[in-house]
């Protein structure tokens, strides 16, 4: 009976555990605060991935269109599923703009305030 009980407590402090691991990977893994998204022939885009967090706080706004994995929208421009500029004409500038013509602060709305041509 000692043996069973020593069990069930092990086994549920190892599920405790990996839950709390879970949970963990889960919310602490909101990629890099700064990146750099490929540009095309207009250059590198430098992109304030934290500050669009702080802002929108659902990652499905941006998410929905491609997946949370580095590289992504590259992989998806090269498999045919996002056209060329998918993601700047229906994510970045639309969402800009918008916020704009609400009256809210926002980010650039010209390809040139972007993409760092050099």
């Amino acid at each position: 009976m000692k043996v069973v009980k020593i069990a069930v407590l092990t086994l549920m402090a190892i599920s405790v555990v990996s839950l709390a691991g879970a949970y963990t990977i889960q919310t602490d893994n909101k990629g890099a605060p700064q990146m750099s998204l490929d540009g095309g022939k207009s250059g590198p885009v430098p992109f304030p991935h934290l500050a669009h967090q702080k802002v929108l706080a659902d990652c499905s706004v941006c998410h929905e269109l491609f997946p949370q994995e580095a590289g992504a929208i590259d992989a998806l421009k090269a498999s045919g599923e996002l056209k060329k500029k998918q993601v700047m004409n229906k994510q970045c500038t639309k969402c800009h703009k918008q916020m704009k013509k609400e009256g809210q602060k926002t980010g650039p709305t010209t390809c040139k305030s972007c993409h760092a041509k050099g």
